[in-house]
């Protein structure tokens, strides 16, 4: 209910009312002072009673006659000052004039003032108290005065806030001006210091364009200058080309002659049909030498295709090559001469052994049945031989008897059976061998240890081999057993090692190049084992010899035969492939430590000889392809690099000329090999250029 919700807040407006402040006593019945003496007045309603009773009444306002009676109260004391104390008019006016009276006096309208009960129904007044009625009142009264203050001091303060705002304004607008006109300043500013920068711009190009007219005049003065000396010595240099010229046409008519000459002096080392099949006379080193021959005559001749001539050097050459022609024709005809009277006599005495020896005979037509069976299936060009020349030939056998000659003088210590000279060897041998094995390609200190282990053993120096101190110095034979074993263990290493790592060719053969050079003896010990075991690295193509057995010459070829069992073709294509790479890499290694500045022992020009040499013999099917791939992957960029030239032509004649019969006899299962060496000269050309070897060590391996 309304009354219920504002009890309390009546109850607290009255207690913080003044006479709600009263202090009680007990003594004031023994003083004879009355409670109620300072609240005796007379009762009285307010104004705005009638809206205060109506807000605080729990029911609906009863009518009464009139609003100016008096409330009994129950107090008989505050009965009795009622009655006694005079009415004044003005309290027993009617409630709404006192109630209008009172709003015009606030300053309150009429408007607020409405809901007055005489103008309908009036409830009935319910006063508890016209002391407390009239209290409620003064508190109503209060709030209106206090809301009219708040009202005027915010219309004050809004006053205040307009003025300020308007003085903030004219503030702004005045700094504003200030700035566009100190913007007006900087822009004129500006305008002026680009005024003068333009100014000076233009004084500066003018002096830049008077010193550029005196630049060009001066260069123009030095131009002419250089045009009359360029003109001056383009005449010079036609004169010389004039003369060049004429000296060139000469050698070159004089080399055409000899180029003419020496094919037809090469037509007679050709063999006759009547001494073509005469085994006694081998016109194979005479047709080689006459075909190297011609391509040194012809080296020099095709120049002059491009607008080139010969030099003096060519012509030199060219004749000499003439003179060694004509030298070759004049022996060939003193060898045809003989070989005709060999012949003779050969036929008498065949005729008396063909009469002792039935059997000896029909093996001999046997061999000839086969050697012209061969002969005709073999697509043979002209100028090609079947084996190595006279001179590689020599070279081979004297190298397979210096290294009989070591193996000999050890023999002693080889066949040794007393215990002592049996663990000699076996301490020399692996003192000899050890260091080869332990050759990696990690770093550039463990390959010096190995190499200086190696130099103190040859050297006669005792060394230290799984912990025992050895010496060649201990046995007579000591130096030519480690020589000879130390060269096999290199060569071994090729067959085996490289051949299942190519990367290990390089280190390998840093080593042994180094070893060669300080020790020449152990070059020679390694090309015999490496002839021996690898016949294609001479090259030789050694022929089947009378009596020799299948097997045996299986094993001369190159072939591991146990038990008459031989290795498969990928096998042995593997092996002479690591031998070949590790022969590739000695001939183009130097040992950086020696400090020698000599030529190679066995350098690059024995790798040009190799090539040379292959080119001029026969392909052989699977392994001619094999072999140039390797020794060209290994060893074509430092030939490159040295012949430049030169070798792009021996790579130009290989894939012209000598692939064709690579390929014409090579079966379809043995392609493998042939493809690859196809790819690689098929690059080189396009690219001209070798790439270097993957695994070739640098200067910044031997320094880590």
């Amino acid at each position: 209910m309304p009354s219920e919700s504002l009890r309390f807040e009546t109850l607290e407006a009255l207690k913080n009312s003044p006479k709600g402040k009263l202090k009680y006593s007990p003594d004031w019945l023994e003083k004879g002072e009355d409670i109620l003496a300072g609240c005796v007045e007379v009762s009285s309603l307010s104004r705005l009673s009638g809206q205060i009773l109506k807000r605080l009444s729990p029911r609906p306002l009863l009518k009464t006659r009139s609003l100016s009676s008096c409330v009994r109260d129950t107090s008989p004391e505050i009965s009795r000052d009622l009655a006694s104390a005079p009415i004044s008019p003005r309290q027993i006016s009617s409630p709404i004039h006192a109630e209008e009276d009172e709003q015009k006096a606030e300053g309150i309208p009429e408007e607020d003032s409405a809901v007055s009960p005489v103008a309908s129904s009036p409830p009935a007044i319910s006063v508890l108290s016209p002391r407390a009625t009239q209290m409620a009142g003064c508190i109503l009264m209060c709030e209106h005065k206090h809301k009219a203050r708040a009202k005027a001091e915010l219309s004050l303060r809004q006053e205040q806030q307009e003025r300020l705002v308007a003085s903030v304004s004219i503030c702004e607008s005045e700094q504003l001006k200030r700035y566009e006109e100190l913007m007006e300043l900087k822009q004129r500013q500006e305008q002026q210091s680009m005024r003068d920068m333009m100014e000076k711009g233009a004084q500066e190009s003018l002096g830049r364009q008077e010193k550029l007219r005196e630049e060009h005049r001066h260069r123009l003065k030095i131009s002419n200058l250089r045009l009359r000396e360029a003109e001056q010595q383009r005449l010079r240099e036609a004169e010389l080309e004039r003369q060049r010229q004429v000296e060139g046409r000469e050698r070159q008519r004089a080399i055409n002659a000899i180029q003419e000459e020496v094919l037809q002096l090469n037509q007679l080392l050709q063999p006759r049909p009547s001494t073509h099949t005469d085994p006694a006379l081998d016109h194979t080193p005479y047709i080689t030498r006459g075909n190297q021959l011609c391509s040194q005559v012809s080296e020099v001749v095709p120049s002059s295709a491009d607008g080139q001539f010969p030099s003096v050097e060519d012509l030199t050459v060219a004749e000499r090559a003439l003179q060694e022609m004509r030298s070759l024709v004049r022996n060939l005809q003193g060898e045809v001469a003989q070989a005709a009277e060999r012949k003779r006599r050969e036929q008498e005495e065949e005729e008396e052994k063909k009469k002792r020896h039935e059997e000896l005979k029909a093996q001999q037509e046997e061999q000839k049945k086969t050697a012209a069976l061969s002969a005709k299936e073999k697509p043979k060009r002209e100028g090609l031989q079947t084996g190595a020349d006279e001179s590689t030939l020599k070279w081979y056998s004297v190298l397979q008897e210096a290294a009989n000659q070591c193996a000999q003088a050890f023999d002693e210590i080889s066949r040794a059976k007393d215990t002592q000279t049996k663990k000699l060897k076996m301490e020399l041998q692996k003192a000899a061998t050890t260091p080869v094995s332990q050759i990696a390609n990690i770093s550039g200190a463990p390959l010096k240890e190995a190499f200086e282990k190696i130099d103190k053993l040859l050297s006669s120096r005792p060394v230290t081999s799984a912990g025992k101190t050895v010496s060649t110095s201990q046995h007579p034979q000591g130096l030519e057993f480690v020589s000879y074993k130390l060269a096999e263990k290199f060569v071994k290493q090729g067959e085996e090692e490289v051949a299942s790592n190519h990367s290990a060719a390089f280190p390998i053969a840093a080593v042994a190049s180094g070893i060669w050079e300080l020790h020449p003896k152990i070059g020679e010990l390694i090309l015999a084992h490496l002839h021996k075991k690898c016949p294609y690295a001479v090259p030789h193509y050694p022929p089947m010899e009378r009596g020799t057995s299948v097997e045996d010459y299986q094993k001369i070829l190159g072939y591991r035969v146990d038990d008459s069992k031989v290795e498969g073709q990928d096998s042995f294509l593997k092996r002479m492939s690591g031998m070949i790479r590790l022969y590739a890499a000695i001939i183009q290694m130097r040992w950086p430590y020696t400090g020698k500045q000599g030529p190679h022992p066995h350098g690059l020009n024995h790798g040009w000889r190799w090539l040379a040499q292959i080119l001029n013999m026969e392909p052989l099917a699977d392994i001619t392809a094999t072999i140039l791939f390797d020794f060209l992957e290994v060893c074509g960029n430092a030939l490159m690099k040295l012949y430049r030239g030169q070798f792009w032509k021996l790579i130009l004649l290989i894939y012209e000329e000598y692939f064709p019969r690579i390929e014409a006899v090579t079966s379809t299962g043995q392609m493998g090999s042939v493809t690859r060496l196809k790819q690689f000269l098929e690059t080189s050309l396009r690219t001209k250029q070798i790439p270097v070897p993957k695994s070739e060590l640098g200067s910044a391996f031997f320094s880590s």
